[in-house]
């Protein structure tokens, strides 16, 4: 009697790699389109510098809903599937941007276009099951440098494409690229086989809490600039934040299939890379922001009262070293562990902000703390990515790389936030221009909070965090 030969997985082609590369690049570029516009886009919309930090943040808010969610259908019902879909609703949400006549049009495209927050995950599944371990933890390192070296394109292009032509043409340009991108995908790659069992229940009562969470919380940080001017309210809000969270943590504890396994949570190569993560991306997101800002900004004796384009081009060495750390970052997390990677990209972001909170007078200035903070932010994310892929069980890679994506998105939206409520706050009556101090106080506080962090760095595993 002859057995049946199982079937052999099928094999990716370097052509299906690069299609997931290019889409990478793609949704990276539309990421970023809005960082060197910012200050054009308050001026058009009449936006407020709160209501410019939202804007900058609400394509993260809905990443970090999106990101557990699609990491654990991924892993269920399989990465290209739902891959294939989530690109269709950044495509929606693009060409929704693209139209947009007014800020709540605009808002509610960066909310759809957020769910590609969901894809890197999406990828690494792919990947992870279809090549080896050595090659998939290279195309784990690809796929992530890809997709930050996407904010080169966006950066680059955004402001000059903004000023010749509009606003919406900076994203309409994108947004096609990612619907050719996907449809590559979709005809190269090949299916993944699910899984996990989908005859299990699916926990919507933890990923309803959960979604009421993130939501609420963004709303908390969006809302605290104004909360001296109704206190209840905002009490009311934190405490209907706790309760939420409380809440999600009972209904998970109890679930047989919850949404995000807490016992994982609790391991330290997640819970450690979870803590990192969210301060370097804190430090990153407020230089984000802050700098396009002064940059903007034609203040006393402070500021540049640079364009789009101008900004753009700041920004660019930023971009191209976030680029070349993610190659980096993977290559020296292989040799000499994370604990050496992040702690090297830890020291450069506190360098980086304690410097500019001191110098920010001349234009190179800007440039090299720019620079070194996306450096940083690239050499961190990547390593602790491709250690917590390469540290979990095959099942459990979306959902543990989305925890990484979910900490990062609320670090780059609190100190998004944060920056936008400093500027709000020490902005005098009557003036759209604010106070020197207002960029000081968010450089300096973000630099010793990435000083505070080492103390998390060097507990790391040499070799790799320990679980």
């Amino acid at each position: 009697m002859t057995l049946p030969v199982p079937a052999r997985p099928a094999r990716v082609t370097g052509a299906a790699v690069t299609a997931l590369s290019l889409l990478a690049v793609s949704t990276g570029s539309l990421e970023s389109v809005v960082s060197p516009t910012l200050p054009l886009l308050q001026r058009e919309l009449d936006m407020t510098p709160a209501q410019g930090a939202l804007l900058n943040i609400v394509l993260l808010i809905t990443g970090a809903l999106t990101a557990p969610i699609a990491g654990k259908l991924g892993d269920r019902y399989g990465g290209k599937r739902v891959l294939t879909r989530l690109m269709a609703v950044v495509s929606l949400g693009g060409l929704l941007s693209a139209v947009a006549p007014n800020l709540p049009v605009l808002l509610l495209g960066q909310v759809l276009q957020g769910v590609m927050v969901g894809a890197l995950p999406l990828s690494f599944i792919v990947v992870r099951k279809h090549l080896p371990p050595g090659r998939a933890k290279a195309a784990i390192g690809l796929v992530s440098g890809m997709f930050v070296g996407g904010s080169v394109v966006g950066l680059l292009a955004a402001g000059p494409v903004a000023e010749q032509f509009s606003r919406h043409w900076m994203f309409a340009v994108p947004t096609c690229a990612v619907v050719l991108c996907t449809l590559a995908v979709y005809r190269l790659m090949p299916a993944d086989a699910p899984g996990l069992a989908q005859d299990t229940c699916f926990d919507w009562a933890g990923l309803l809490l959960l979604s009421g969470f993130l939501a609420l919380l963004m709303l908390v940080l969006a809302l605290s600039p104004e909360a001296g001017s109704a206190p209840v309210l905002f009490g009311v809000l934190v405490l209907v934040l706790g309760a939420l969270a409380a809440g999600w943590v009972a209904v998970e504890r109890r679930a047989s299939a919850p949404m995000i396994d807490l016992r994982m949570l609790a391991r330290p190569v997640v819970w450690k890379s979870c803590v990192v993560t969210f301060v370097i991306c804190l430090g990153t997101a407020t230089g984000v922001y802050l700098v396009p800002q002064l940059l903007d900004v034609s203040g006393d004796g402070y500021g540049f009262g640079a364009g789009p384009t101008m900004i753009g081009f700041v920004l660019l060495p930023g971009a191209l070293a976030a680029t070349l750390a993610g190659p980096v970052a993977g290559v020296g997390e292989r040799r000499f562990g994370p604990r050496a990677v992040v702690g090297t990209a830890t020291v450069l972001m506190a360098v980086a902000l304690l410097g500019l909170a001191a110098l920010h007078g001349e234009m190179w200035q800007i440039v090299v703390g720019k620079t070194l903070i996306s450096l940083a932010n690239g050499l961190c994310v990547t390593a602790l990515m491709t250690s917590i892929a390469s540290s979990v069980d095959e099942c459990d890679t979306g959902i543990a790389t989305s925890l990484v994506l979910v900490t990062r998105v609320l670090g780059s939206a609190v100190g998004g936030m944060f920056g936008g409520a400093l500027l709000t706050a020490r902005t005098p009556a009557g003036s759209s221009v604010p106070a020197e101090s207002a960029f000081v106080t968010g450089f300096l506080v973000a630099g010793v909070t990435a000083v505070l962090c080492l103390f998390v760095v060097r507990t790391l595993h040499k070799k790799g965090v320990t679980a």
